[in-house]
Order: C-alpha cells, then sequence, then structure tokens
C-alpha cells in the first residue's frame, strides 16, 4: 500500500501538507481538500504521520494492491518457509516380511 501512496508522489501529483493541529481545528476543509484536490498528508511534529484519502480512491489502491491469484500461482518466490531435510539424509524403514 505505502508503494502504492509514494506512486502518488512520483507521478508529480504532490500532496499538501497539514500539521496535526490544523487538520483538527479545520476538520471540514481538510476533508474537501481531500475530496477535491486529492490525498492530504497529516504531519505529526513535522514528521508525515497519516493520509486522508477519498474512499473511492482508497478501494481502488486496495485492489490493485491485491494480488491475482494468476500472480500468485506464477511468482518465483515462495509464499512461506517450508524447512525440506536434505535429500538421501532420511533413514526409510526396513520392509516387513509377510508371515
Amino acid at each position: 500500500m505505502t508503494r502504492l501512496m509514494t506512486s502518488l508522489i512520483i507521478r508529480g501529483d504532490l500532496m499538501k501538507s497539514w500539521p496535526v493541529q490544523d487538520a483538527k481545528a479545520r476538520f471540514s476543509e481538510f476533508l474537501k481538500a481531500s475530496l477535491t484536490e486529492g490525498p492530504q498528508v497529516v504531519t505529526l511534529r513535522g514528521v508525515e504521520t497519516a493520509v486522508l484519502v477519498p474512499m473511492s480512491e482508497w478501494r481502488s489502491l486496495c485492489e490493485r494492491a491485491r494480488p491475482s491469484l494468476k500472480s500468485l500461482l506464477l511468482t518465483d518466490s515462495p509464499r512461506c518457509d517450508l524447512e525440506l531435510p536434505a535429500r538421501g539424509k532420511l533413514r526409510r524403514r526396513a520392509p516387513q516380511e509377510d508371515d
């Protein structure tokens, strides 16, 4: 998700930054700006902390972030760590003789 949000900045759609005090005091304006101008960043002590985005954009970002079944099946990297013993290191049971 962060990768998708930073792609907004790379495209040139610079997001406006609001100190948390201003966002809190002028929330209606903050909300309207997110609807008309795009995502709005909230800063806390000068550090970017949160982003307010319209619901339609949020849903779009979530949908694009979700991998498709096809991409999961075709990926080169494993989805989990599976510990397999080295080949030839397993001891096999001796075959049982029929009485």
